[in-house]
């Protein structure tokens, strides 16, 4: 069992890593890189390329960060494929523990559990963030995300798989405690991000996001399937 949840996370990661990662190609980091001319207020856009290359006017050492082209695409690929991974061990370990029938037409259905876990509900109260956007503490924003996320697979657990009323009634609480606390938000600024970018980027990023719990779901439930029939 453990040999097949390992080898179905890894093939189904890795997969999906790669169609995430051409969605992020095709649509956000080209936002992104746009939004980055915004960061700082403007700076960056009055920045020289000297400047920018060295940092800081006074010398001070810039912090590192990929360089455009081949070596920022590559990390990006790196990131997506590990992220995919990692979220492929949670997908296929709860379709271990479940003890239900896989495939990839169930694996869809998975996926979008997680979807609806880890990107919808925290997606209402922290929408996503291009280069140059106020947001709050991160300390405060992982911990809510994190928060909400687990509060929300939860409740999708008892809604599938406790009988009762009360367990129901117990997944409405825990879907709506979340944003009843609320997301820790900044002090309301002009910013320097035009709203349209700002509103293509969270389209795109719902539509991408999507597509690869998708594919993610039903590359698990495949995979999850036929190492259990090759065993």
């Amino acid at each position: 069992m453990m040999i097949r949840i390992v080898m179905s996370a890894l093939l189904a990661g890795a997969l999906a890593g790669v169609v995430v990662f051409a969605g992020h190609m095709w649509k956000t980091t080209p936002l992104i890189v746009h939004a980055e001319v915004y960061e700082g207020g403007g700076e960056a856009a009055a920045a020289s390329q000297g400047e920018a290359a060295a940092g800081h006017s006074h010398g001070e050492a810039k912090e590192w960060g990929a360089a455009d082209g081949f070596e920022r695409n590559a990390f990006t690929l790196l990131s997506d494929v590990i992220t995919a991974i990692g979220f492929a061990f949670v997908l296929i370990g709860a379709m271990a523990l479940s003890g239900r029938e896989t495939g990839w037409r169930r694996g869809i259905i998975w996926g979008l559990c997680g979807y609806a876990a880890f990107y919808l509900s925290p997606a209402f109260g922290l929408s996503p963030e291009l280069p140059g956007m106020a947001a709050a503490d991160l300390t405060a924003r992982q911990a809510w995300w994190l928060g909400t996320a687990a509060a929300t697979g939860l409740a999708l657990a008892l809604i599938f798989f406790a009988e009762g009323v009360l367990w129901k009634v117990a997944a409405a609480v825990l879907l709506v405690v979340p944003h009843v606390i609320g997301a820790p938000h900044p002090e309301i600024e002009p910013g320097g991000v035009p709203a349209e970018l700002a509103a293509q980027f969270a389209v795109a990023t719902l539509v991408v996001t999507g597509l690869f719990w998708m594919a993610l779901g039903g590359l698990s439930g495949y995979f999850f399937e036929r190492f259990e029939e090759t065993a």
